[in-house]
């Protein structure tokens, strides 16, 4: 029996907002991380994105307006001391926006992700920059050592997925 598809759309999950702004920065051209938080010496970063030219971008995802105000509560207010970032941006569901366009910061970028039924009824989440960041003129290029950590990093990401995915399949 074929499950019935409901119109109405369901919220954007931070997982699906992952997918949609790594697939929007390209995954066959950059290396994306997930959730970096160690090895880098770096404060967490919801997605790291290096370039192949050695620059970093941040994305810091925010699904609701209260955890967005909360982001400014952060003691590291997204500077890296070490100056490797590039581009810092801000990704909302596009339903959010207004209420937080005021408040993100002159050098911030803005990333809206949206759902949208395809062309065989399905929800896909598809994101696209809204607000260019500024781009810093003194950010440096990460280190041959850091990008093969980032490297290192990212592929530990695969293991760990896999681990969860053969936990649930026993399920």
């Amino acid at each position: 029996m074929k499950k019935k598809s409901s119109s109405k759309q369901k919220p954007v999950t931070t997982i699906e907002m992952e997918i949609a702004i790594s697939k929007m920065f390209g995954i066959r051209r950059n290396i994306i991380v997930p959730n970096l938080s160690w090895g880098l010496a770096l404060h967490e970063c919801d997605l790291f994105v290096m370039r192949s030219s050695g620059y970093a971008i941040e994305v810091e995802i925010k699904r609701t307006f209260a955890d967005f105000k909360k982001d400014f509560e952060k003691r590291h207010g997204h500077i890296d001391k070490k100056n490797r970032i590039v581009e810092f941006y801000y990704a909302f569901p596009e339903e959010l926006y207004e209420k937080c366009k005021d408040l993100v910061p002159e050098h911030a970028g803005v990333i809206l992700c949206s759902s949208r039924l395809d062309y065989k009824k399905r929800f896909v989440v598809k994101a696209s920059i809204k607000k260019k960041a500024k781009r810093s003129t003194t950010a440096k290029k990460l280190t041959e050592k850091e990008q093969q950590q980032v490297t290192r990093l990212a592929a530990l990401r695969i293991w760990t997925l896999k681990e969860r995915i053969a936990r649930n399949e026993r399920k």
